[in-house]
């Protein structure tokens, strides 16, 4: 079975039966017929190996990024102007994918990129509240009630191949405090976690030095398949 067989089956059996607190709600976008369409198209492009990757784990999905396309950090104007996917999906363009598709440009594009690098999130569906995204750790109670749901699905995608020696976290505070938890409930997969600023911080307050972000973000990823 291949990288993409496994992410694909786990997408289409994807659930979130957990008690949100009041008021927020849960994307599962894999619910929607156009969605899987491409997301299949998609990883059975890139992922159709046996290959380990390096994970890169962002927060939750966006709604218009992976919450529309079902493909972490990647809006439907990328998916197809980048990946070559074509679908039938509404049009979303989001800032975290116009960073991150700048990063898979310096790293040779999404060939060289997707062939070592896996893009997902501490939790495998976006949540909204008075319908604007909503962070798994926005409130004490959204955390509490997502940590183990959150727990268990990683850990089941670590399965699918991971390079167990560096994960990469796309967030360098609430974001990489939870994931460093996560790895430890998961009995440490990861033999270490680094983190970068998330690309929507870059996009919104460090844009002006967005060249030197790239740079520092491409130097990170060649350590780690290095290792």
């Amino acid at each position: 079975m291949t990288f993409a067989d496994k992410i694909i089956r786990y997408f289409e059996k994807l659930e979130c039966n957990i008690a949100l607190p009041p008021d927020v709600l849960y994307m599962n976008p894999y619910k929607e017929k156009n969605t899987m369409e491409a997301v299949k198209s998609f990883y059975r492009k890139y992922y159709s190996d046996t290959n380990d990757r390096i994970y890169i784990v962002g927060i939750n999905p966006g709604r218009f990024g992976s919450g529309a396309t079902g493909i972490a950090f990647t809006d439907t104007v990328r998916l197809e102007s980048y990946c070559g996917i074509t679908h039938n999906l509404p049009k979303t363009v989001e800032l975290s994918s116009e960073y991150i598709y700048s990063v898979v440009e310096a790293m040779g594009g999404p060939e060289a990129f997707f062939g070592k690098f896996y893009l997902t999130s501490v939790s495998p569906v976006g949540f909204t509240k008075d319908g604007k995204n909503y962070n798994y750790y926005d409130s004490p109670a959204i955390l509490a009630a997502t940590l183990p749901y959150m727990t268990q699905n990683l850990k089941e995608q670590i399965g699918w191949g991971a390079n167990r020696h560096t994960a990469i976290c796309l967030g360098a505070g609430k974001n990489f405090k939870h994931l460093m938890e996560v790895n430890r409930l998961m009995g440490l997969p990861f033999d270490s976690i680094v983190a970068v600023n998330h690309p929507r911080f870059v996009m919104q307050y460090r844009r002006t030095r967005i060249a030197e972000e790239i740079d520092t973000f491409v130097n990170i990823l060649n350590r780690a398949t290095c290792q």
